[in-house]
């Protein structure tokens, strides 16, 4: 990735760098990050990253051509949680990659539902300013990404009508990025469970609410039992950024209808004979949570019969440590973000490393050169 670079940065780093880099991010935020950091950002040929958000955009594009799939999507989302007023298409996409053995873009997972788009801005700006980062890398995949994405967030509305909805905000460990769309955007971050209706109408501290920026996940209001003061199924005068109802319709759901050369088989949920070449995955936990790399037998028939509809089995891919650090050879995965507006547009990047069986936190513990990263391209992406 990138070799030239990769030696520099190496030879140039030092704790000092990297400490420089967490205070950075502490000072702007108030608080020390809130998840583990890696000490280096990755260096990516331009055509690499292109390459990946050309296949993400042919899967979306190909999933929403299949009239099977829409049809299936559409069933797929639970009665309780079906928002009226649904967009012909998801606003906000995700497509995670990692690289296989020949270095080729391997889909991990594809999401309709947003991530740390403003978040990732300051990251950036933080590797490049503490480890004085060649000026010519590029580290987003439009040149008005800023302005594109406040229209995603805003819409036409007045931002102080609008509101960044999640639980428990303040306590969770993505409230940097809150923080940062609210900075930029002047919008308001609000526990969902403070939300009051009236009528038609949403409220919050006696503001109507017109436009909703959802990053509640369902999974976590099931899982803490959440009271929510109104009810998802209710035809609201309030606008999506975006609809709910893409969260199950773009997710781990959409993996088994992908045809792909960089897409993994993916098949429902039943036995299989070599359990421990495929990856078992729940269908909307968050952050990994209930991933089993290599299952069992044992734990596959462990899944009672009325819930097998709700879990998948992804092909295993061998991926590729391809990221030379100082502690030894590093996995990375690349989260292409895209906006649905106009057209299906990438328009930045989220990077995790890792050398566990998997990039989370939890995988990697104990571990230096892993965590959150960014990515910095060669030159400016053609998207």
């Amino acid at each position: 990735m990138l070799p030239s670079y990769r030696r520099r940065f190496n030879e140039r780093w030092s704790p000092e760098k990297y400490r420089r880099f967490l205070d950075i991010l502490q000072q702007r935020t108030g608080e020390p990050p809130q998840f583990r950091h890696s000490e280096t950002p990755c260096f990516f040929p331009t055509e690499l990253i292109e390459q990946m958000a050309r296949y993400g955009r042919e899967m979306c594009e190909q999933l929403l051509a299949n009239p099977q799939y829409q049809a299936d999507s559409r069933r797929a989302v639970p009665d309780r949680w079906r928002v009226p007023n649904e967009d012909p298409h998801p606003l906000f996409v995700q497509a995670d990659f990692g690289l296989d053995e020949d270095r080729q873009p391997k889909l991990v997972e594809i999401q309709g539902f947003p991530s740390l788009y403003a978040y990732q801005l300051l990251l950036a700006e933080a590797y490049r300013e503490a480890y004085d980062l060649d000026r010519n890398l590029t580290d987003r995949l439009c040149t008005d990404y800023h302005e594109r994405l406040r229209e995603a967030i805003i819409g036409a509305c007045d931002p102080k009508n609008v509101v960044l909805m999640e639980i428990d905000p303040w306590n969770q460990k993505t409230r940097h990025d809150f923080l940062m769309t609210q900075r930029w955007f002047g919008v308001k971050t609000v526990d969902i469970s403070h939300i009051k209706k009236t009528g038609r109408h949403l409220y919050h501290d006696g503001t109507r609410i017109d436009r909703i920026y959802n990053r509640a996940i369902v999974d976590e209001i099931e899982r803490r039992n959440i009271q929510l003061p109104f009810d998802f199924r209710d035809d609201l005068e309030v606008e999506w950024a975006g609809h709910p109802n893409w969260f199950f319709r773009l997710s781990k759901f959409s993996l088994p209808y992908i045809n792909h050369p960089a897409a993994p088989k993916t098949i429902f949920l039943t036995e299989v004979d070599d359990p421990e070449n495929w990856v078992l995955k729940p269908l909307y936990s968050f952050a990994g949570t209930g991933v089993i790399v290599g299952p069992t037998h044992d734990q596959i028939a462990a899944i009672p019969e009325d819930q097998r509809s709700s879990y998948i089995l992804q092909q295993r891919v061998n991926f590729r440590p391809v990221i030379d650090t100082p502690a030894g050879p590093t996995k990375v995965e690349v989260r292409i973000m895209y906006l649905w507006q106009d057209t299906l547009r990438p328009v930045n990047t989220v990077v995790r490393m890792g050398r566990g069986p998997q990039m989370g936190v939890d995988h990697n513990k104990e571990m230096e050169w892993v965590g959150a990263s960014a990515a910095f391209l060669d030159g400016a992406a053609s998207q």
